[in-house]
């Protein structure tokens, strides 16, 4: 059976609902993995496409046996590829391991022996004969709980209707990343950003050293582009990764006087980061940042600047934790 290709709804960065609208949301846990839609015939195969709609199936060999799960039912799902850490919560940095193989089979099948893959489903945009997209968000769930979609490799976690600020709570207090708001009447709108799915995101703030910076683009040239992150360990500075939002024009413009007022020619970094282009300032600029989460080398990711830090000095952060 051919299945009609669909791109992947998508979530819109925002805020939690109010409490006025509460009720009419549904919220799901954010995982941090790699989107999949899913399309299964109905002849025991199974085919993986990805956000950007390439072929990933050879690349999760661990998923082959969901072709069989629903006998000789079509459908099209749609969920997102994790790969789960000790404690039970989403790791995108062992995930990686995983990414890039459709064209390494072996290598693929040698990684889900390894780092298993797992497949969290949350809609269904056709199922049998029928397309579902069309329809509110809440016939969509209850046609995807009814395939009883659980296994070693995949499962369909449950939504709450209603109590966003506890869902949120829990989340974070779980250390996981966050939620997904989507409005219970909602439709899937296939390849589209809409409103009507929210993601919001629990954010980490750090004190961290400037030691370095990239320059920008064209007219922005003389501007950061970039700023390379450090934190003090031992009196040194290990490099933390580069941060490129989150500030104003007037507040990128106030970065660049103080940056050219520390100028160095020496890299502060222990050990220097390969970053082509990198200029060096003496290490003596404090800010704050907002990021998701760490990876397992300590790099932020997702980092967002948040302000800078006149009242700190780089020694006040040598026994600081973030």
């Amino acid at each position: 059976m051919d299945l009609p290709r669909f791109a992947p709804m998508l979530a819109t960065p925002g805020r939690l609902p109010s409490a006025a609208v509460d009720e009419r949301w549904a919220y799901e846990v954010k995982y941090d993995g790699q989107r999949t839609v899913v399309y299964l015939p109905g002849d025991g195969t199974v085919l993986l496409r990805s956000r950007s709609g390439a072929d990933i199936t050879a690349a999760y060999p661990d998923l082959a046996p969901l072709g069989t799960a629903l006998g000789n039912t079509a459908a099209v799902l749609d969920g997102e590829i994790v790969v789960f850490d000790d404690a039970g919560r989403s790791d995108f940095e062992r995930l990686q391991s995983r990414m890039g193989l459709a064209g390494a089979p072996a290598k693929a099948a040698r990684m889900a022996r390894l780092v298993p893959a797992h497949l969290i489903l949350f809609d269904v945009p056709l199922l049998g004969t029928g397309p579902l997209a069309s329809l509110p968000y809440t016939e969509r769930r209850t046609a995807l709980e009814s395939l009883g979609l659980t296994g070693t490799h995949w499962s369909t976690p449950a939504f709450i209707a209603g109590h966003g600020e506890r869902a949120l709570e829990a989340t974070r207090a779980a250390g996981l990343e966050g939620l997904i708001a989507k409005r219970l009447d909602s439709a899937y709108e296939p390849g589209v950003r809409s409103r009507a799915w929210i993601k919001i995101r629990h954010l980490r703030t750090a004190d961290v050293v400037v030691g370095g910076w990239l320059p920008g683009h064209g007219r922005l040239s003389d501007l950061p582009g970039a700023l390379l992150l450090g934190e003090r360990r031992g009196g040194g500075l290990r490099h933390i990764g580069n941060v490129g939002t989150g500030w104003s024009d007037s507040e990128r413009s106030t970065l660049a006087g103080l940056l050219h007022g520390a100028a160095s020619a020496d890299c502060p970094f222990t050990p220097p980061p390969a970053v082509p282009g990198a200029r060096w300032v003496l290490p003596r600029l404090v800010g704050e940042v907002a990021y998701a989460t760490r990876t397992r080398a300590g790099l932020l990711r997702h980092p967002s600047w948040h302000r800078l830090r006149p009242d700190l000095t780089p020694e006040d952060l040598d026994t600081r934790t973030s």
